[in-house]
């Protein structure tokens, strides 16, 4: 039933915000002026709605989503809004749904090597109560402090480690998610082997909100290494980095914990931040990975990293390493890479790409990409990185947002999404759809894969409660 006291400028009837407080209190609803006050993360539109909820618990998510039926209101979840492709973004008229105060980390259970928390812990928080056994999640991300356990499992977040762990996919094990009519979706399986039907929180994972509002997550977690090892390789070439990365695959001992290639634009914008710099490594290989090692003893890990340098070094003459010391010089390097928020700082809005593309097919890819993008606009010289061992790139152009008119960016869409999904890869790797990419995937995606994805978020949400304008529009 649509409110008829919400006016047409967007503006919340009096029923339905008393409503919310009976829910949860009036000083878990923020109106006006307060919302101005909150973190907005990535982007003010988040918080373009009038109003904000922040329930406590499972059955206060349901009855505002019941509340919100009743009065013909729609909802956006949020969690960290670290997303960059608008799906969160709400307007007025819409409540936003923080999942804040549904931040709990339920239980650890060490044998099971499983965690169940609700959806709004932390990644980082989850990493720090894990870690107190000995485990990790088997996913990082470098918004780990801020991004939310519900929103990766919303945006199906992938990250550093999904070469070894998987995206969140393959890491949770089961969810507790609100409905779009208010009924409670309970299923928080601990074990990996369940054939009890269709596999119904797959509807929830990459969804962003659209089928459900997720409240808890069972997640499987891994083991941490007793040590590890970490270098920085200054390399020729992709094929080159192809090749190390290879070699980190196949260490005789430990394993290899990531391999993230920095091209040459972005490594020189990060170390020059830091001040960064060692020996004789030159700041101007056309490409610099990082190369990190897991395993029982550091000094064999150090050893594997040796051997992984010098069959390189046969084959690449002209390259350099550097191998970290101690955590501190790991941090360092690290920070080579995950700094992308200096980015933003010089280019606000900066436009950010996140593709997958086939291992044997990266190399072509950007020899191709860059030069036809400086074809569009000479002055493009885009920052490029990524997890290099499944084929994930993120391509962030150096010019602020506003600054690049809509018919430049259709050009460079064009440029960065030809032939990706015939040759097996995906223009959206780990950032989602949101609102920014709906065209895209109308665009590139089997028709009938839409179709079907239509009819899913119909049947399930007719009303468009849950987060309209996202994923499908």
């Amino acid at each position: 039933m649509i409110d008829q006291n919400a006016d047409a400028v967007g503006i919340l009837s009096d029923s339905f915000i008393n409503e919310i407080i009976q829910i949860i209190g009036a000083s878990n609803l923020k109106q006006g002026d307060a919302v101005a006050n909150l973190d907005y993360g990535v982007t003010p539109a988040n918080f373009g709605a009038t109003a904000v909820a922040f329930p406590s618990s499972v059955h206060q998510v349901a009855s505002i989503i019941r509340s919100a039926v009743a009065h013909g209101i729609s909802i956006v979840p949020q969690g960290g809004r670290t997303g960059l492709v608008g799906g969160s973004v709400s307007t007025p008229g819409q409540i936003v749904l923080s999942t804040a105060r549904l931040n709990q980390t339920v239980a650890i259970y060490p044998v099971e090597r499983v965690a169940v928390v609700e959806a709004g812990v932390t990644l980082q928080s989850l990493q720090a109560a894990a870690s107190e056994h000995n485990l990790e999640p088997g996913i990082d991300l470098p918004s780990r402090g801020s991004a939310t356990i519900g929103g990766m499992v919303s945006t199906n977040a992938g990250g550093i480690s999904a070469f070894r762990y998987g995206v969140m996919r393959h890491r949770v094990l089961g969810v507790e998610a609100v409905l779009p009519d208010g009924s409670i979706y309970s299923d928080l399986t601990r074990v990996v082997k369940n054939a009890t039907g269709y596999d119904l929180k797959h509807l929830f994972i990459g969804a962003e909100g659209t089928l459900g509002i997720v409240t808890k997550i069972a997640m499987k977690l891994e083991p941490v290494p007793a040590a590890t090892a970490t270098a920085l390789f200054g390399l020729p070439s992709v094929e080159a980095a192809l090749e190390a990365t290879r070699l980190g695959l196949t260490v005789q001992y430990g394993h290899m914990r990531a391999a993230e290639a920095i091209w040459n634009s972005f490594f020189k914008l990060t170390a020059e931040e830091h001040i960064w710099s060692a020996g004789d490594y030159a700041p101007d290989y056309p490409v610099n990975l990082i190369l990190s090692l897991g395993g029982g003893d550091e000094e064999q890990l150090q050893m594997e990293l040796g051997r992984v340098y010098e069959e390189l070094s046969e084959r690449y003459p002209h390259m350099s390493a550097v191998v970290a010391t101690s955590q501190a010089q790991e941090a360092e390097l690290w920070r080579l890479r995950e700094d992308t928020d200096l980015i933003y700082r010089r280019y606000p809005a900066a436009p950010s790409f996140d593709v997958s593309v086939p291992l044997s097919q990266i190399e072509d890819y950007t020899a191709r990409c860059l030069p036809e993008l400086q074809s569009i606009e000479q002055s493009f010289d885009p920052y490029v990185f990524g997890h290099i061992a499944d084929g994930n790139l993120h391509i962030v152009l150096n010019v602020a947002g506003a600054d690049l008119t809509p018919e430049k960016l259709v050009d460079v869409e064009s440029v960065l999404y030809r032939g990706l999904t015939q040759s097996g890869g995906s223009f959206s790797a780990e950032h989602g759809i949101g609102s920014k990419r709906i065209h895209s995937l109308r665009e590139t995606v089997d028709p009938v894969k839409f179709a079907l994805m239509t009819q899913i978020k119909a049947a399930v949400d007719n009303g468009r409660t849950l987060n309209p304008g996202k994923v499908i529009g």
